[in-house]
């Protein structure tokens, strides 16, 4: 029987297809946490959940905001002296948290994925109306009415189509990413 493996194995695995190398080669210079725009709205820096990832703090870590935070502007990734993909983690992380379903409650990001994987499977594309419907109940009345009202503004100037368009040969697009990602009942 195959030994269970450790969270740090189950990212690293997670990432092994990237181009950067794996985090076990993290410095923990900080550079990553100083360049980044969001780190102010992160209850942990990108170098501490690295440092947490390393000694399998998984509780902890998927606790935490941080991959939710990540602005993904890749500043991080570009100045990394150990040339690691951290954005690319943070993307990881994402993923194995909804996987898991571990994640903080009220977050947009576990919502907004979902909606936009359910949309690109039953479509092909993306269509930002449908995608609206994810954050909007978080705003406050009259924020509802500006976005009602900008977004009829972008329809009548044919900015947003009224009606998402599918893609050609679509039950083949949609056998083809079963095959990548499980889809359970996104589906």
């Amino acid at each position: 029987m195959a030994a269970e493996l450790s969270f740090n194995q189950e990212i690293a695995n997670m990432m092994y297809a990237t181009h950067g190398n794996p985090i076990s080669h993290c410095l923990q210079c900080g550079t990553c946490s100083g360049t980044c725009p969001a780190a102010d709205f992160m209850d942990y820096t990108p170098r501490a959940i690295i440092g947490m990832i390393r000694e399998n703090f998984k509780d902890e870590v998927l606790a935490s905001n941080t991959y939710w935070s990540c602005a993904s502007c890749y500043h991080c990734t570009v100045r990394c002296p150990a040339g690691i993909d951290i954005a690319d983690m943070m993307y990881a992380l994402k993923r194995y948290s909804m996987w898991k379903s571990r994640f903080k409650e009220g977050l947009i990001g576990p919502d907004f994925s979902e909606a936009f994987v359910k949309m690109i499977v039953n479509s092909g594309k993306s269509f930002e109306p449908i995608l609206a419907t994810t954050y909007l109940p978080r705003f406050s009345a009259a924020d509802m009415v500006q976005e009602a009202l900008t977004a009829t503004g972008l329809v009548l100037k044919g900015k947003i189509p009224l009606l998402p368009k599918r893609i050609k040969r679509l039950k083949k697009f949609q056998r083809m990413v079963k095959r990548i990602i499980p889809l359970g009942e996104l589906s």
